[in-house]
């Protein structure tokens, strides 16, 4: 019986307003307890939010925070010897892309006070100029990364 866990391929829809998969994959990981219409209007009215405030076109801004967050390097946890080590890997496209949207949208719940779309706007606009919460997680984990590079024969 095969050790490793079978990779679930997730086929995501392209959203309707923009024709984009990127905006598809990023209403399906902000949606809660399957409420698909109320991720849209919040993803939708943030990227409103950001074009107003920017000029530059909500979705420039959307795709650029995106690459600006993607993690190059991670660190999984390798049993060997009897002892844990944190070894670095490097991360794959799609995981890439995973984790810099997740990132964005626990910075924006860790927020509070304002309404969603607003939150998401700010962050969006702060990660696309390198700076706020998504961004510190991100190199937070190259320094982790970094840290642990002698162990990097592991992986």
């Amino acid at each position: 019986m095969p050790r490793k866990k079978r990779k679930h391929v997730r086929h995501w829809k392209i959203d309707p307003k923009h024709g984009n998969i990127l905006v598809g994959r990023f209403i399906g990981i902000m949606m809660i307890d399957g409420k698909k219409g109320k991720a849209e209007k919040i993803v939708y009215d943030s990227l409103d939010i950001i074009h107003e405030r920017t000029k530059k076109g909500g979705l420039n801004v959307f795709e650029q925070a995106i690459k600006n967050i993607s993690p190059l390097l991670e660190i999984k946890s390798r049993r060997i010897g009897g002892a844990n080590y944190q070894v670095p890997i490097q991360v794959a496209g799609d995981r890439r892309q995973t984790l810099a949207m997740r990132w964005i949208r626990d910075a924006c719940r860790g927020k509070k006070g304002k309404k969603m779309a607003d939150k998401l706007a700010s962050e969006l606009i702060d990660a696309s100029d390198k700076t706020g919460a998504a961004m510190k997680k991100r190199e937070d984990t190259h320094r982790m990364a970094e840290a642990n590079k002698a162990f990097a024969h592991f992986a």
